[in-house]
Parts: C-alpha cells; structure tokens; sequence
C-alpha cells in the first residue's frame, strides 16, 4: 500500500466489524484516523490487541442518534477529515420492527437521519478545502423491499438515495461520494440471525472495499453478491413478491 501521512480520516459508527478492519487498513496506508463510536472502550481493546500505535489514531465519542450534539463533536475535531466513512448501524429483525416502534425509530435514525445530520454539518464547512471522498456502508437490503426485512431495508434504501444526490451535488466540487452496497456479512451485527454460509462475507473484505473504493458509485464486493445484485434490481414484480 502507497503511504500517505498527510490524509485524515474520520470513521464514523468505527465500532462495527466492518470500520475496525477498515481502521487497520487505513493506519497501514499511513492515514491519521478518527475513530468515532458510542463504543470507545470497546474500540480501545481491540486496537490495543492488534497492538496498533496510538499516534496516528484518535478515539473518541459520537452518537449518531444524538443530532443536537454533532456540530460541536464536528467542530471539537483534532483534524478536518480528507476522507468521511459512515459506517453506523443498528439492526433488528423484521417482525421486532413492526411491533416495536422504539427499535424500527432507531434503525431510521442511526442509517439515515444521523448521516444525513452529520454529513451535512461536514459538507457545508467552507474551511475544510481537502475533503476529497464520502463513503457509505448500505446493504443490498436497500435495493429491493422484501417482506422478511423491509423495514431495515427501507432505512439503507433512503441512506443510498442520500448518497446518490449528494454525489452529484458535490461533483463541481470534485468530492468522490461512494456507497457501499454490501450483503451478508459475519458480524456481531447478523450473529443471530439465520443467514447461508455460502454468503457471509467476512468484515476485512468489506473493508478492504471501502479503503480501496475508487470512482465509482455504487461498489457491491463479492462476485455472488453482483450477481444477486443485478437479480434484485431487475426481478419482475410477481417474481420479487415471492422473495422471502
């Protein structure tokens, strides 16, 4: 990998399983990284196991859900970031969603409406001319409403569409937005759920996928995942509406 120590880098949600082997990737291409995250202990252990230096590595506290409290974790940055990672999710099954309005509230607010809050804070600060790339981790889940998990999938679907404007509204600008759109990965996020082996994904893949995002929009990672991908995109409706 090419070094570069003049890039910052703010992970946001940096306690997934994704964004922590992303942190790892971006540290070894020589990135000053923002670890982000309600969860800084736990972020904490896992740096200290893998035995990564602190210098170029900054913890610290974020609550996508907490909207009033984001401008002033923007402004109390150590750096303004070249490169945004929005990477927070939260996740319940379908019939809990449609049961406990609590929960399906709280995947519409940590998926989209907290990227939007502090996506836009980062956007539209005028004194930060280095901002070069904004990447968002969605989920197949989005493309596609299906009846065993359309409430989540409703959530990643209107993060996309965030993304997708918000591309072209930075292009004069020449800021790369990617979205992520990512299937079954093994995480802590998907461990109870009932998911084929065949399909998970292991986090550092993903994450390898979000370092090395080049310019195009959308980036799905795993071959089978293309595939399945494009098949969602283009099912007719009668053949979708038998989807489980």
């Amino acid at each position: 990998m090419t070094l570069n120590t003049s890039k910052t880098v703010l992970v946001l949600g940096a306690n997934s399983d994704v964004a922590k082997e992303a942190i790892l990737l971006y540290l070894e291409q020589g990135c000053h990284v923002i670890a982000a995250s309600r969860s800084t202990g736990e972020i904490t252990a896992f740096m200290e196991a893998r035995k990564v230096p602190g210098n170029r590595l900054t913890i610290c506290y974020f609550d996508a859900t907490a909207f009033e409290s984001h401008s002033q974790f923007y402004a109390g940055l150590p750096a303004k970031p070249h490169i945004v990672v929005y990477a927070a999710g939260f996740q319940v099954t379908n019939e809990e969603a449609l049961v406990n309005w609590e929960e399906s509230y709280r995947m519409m607010q940590v998926h989209y409406a907290g990227a939007v809050s502090i996506i836009n804070l980062i956007i539209k600060d005028s004194n930060n001319d280095h901002l070069e790339r904004i990447i968002g981790l969605s989920s197949l889940s989005g493309v596609r409403g299906r009846k065993s998990n359309f409430v989540y999938g409703s959530t990643k679907a209107a993060f996309t569409q965030y993304l997708a404007g918000l591309r072209q509204y930075l292009f004069a600008r020449k800021v790369i937005v990617n979205v992520i759109v990512a299937g079954y990965i093994r995480s802590k996020m998907t461990a109870g759920l009932d998911l084929p082996g065949s399909l998970l994904m292991e986090p550092s893949f993903i994450a390898r996928a979000i370092v090395n995002a080049g310019g195009s929009f959308t980036i799905v990672p795993g071959i089978k995942w293309k595939f399945i991908h494009q098949v969602l995109k283009y099912l007719p409706e009668k053949l979708a509406a038998r989807l489980p």
